[in-house]
């Protein structure tokens, strides 16, 4: 209970941050979301490799 309380005091250091929805947590930590963005991003930079030597 005490936790909840810290975060609604004024101007301090909690009352900034957003908490994380219970989905955003999921695929953070989700292997096959972290391995299609892995793979997505990769693409995205053999992309801009490849027009830059062209």
């Amino acid at each position: 209970m005490s936790k909840s309380l810290d975060k609604n005091i004024p101007y301090s250091n909690m009352s900034y941050g957003t908490e994380p929805t219970r989905l955003v947590k999921f695929m953070r930590v989700c292997f096959l979301y972290q391995i299609y963005n892995f793979f997505k991003l990769n693409l995205k930079v053999m992309l801009i490799v490849v027009r830059g030597h062209s």
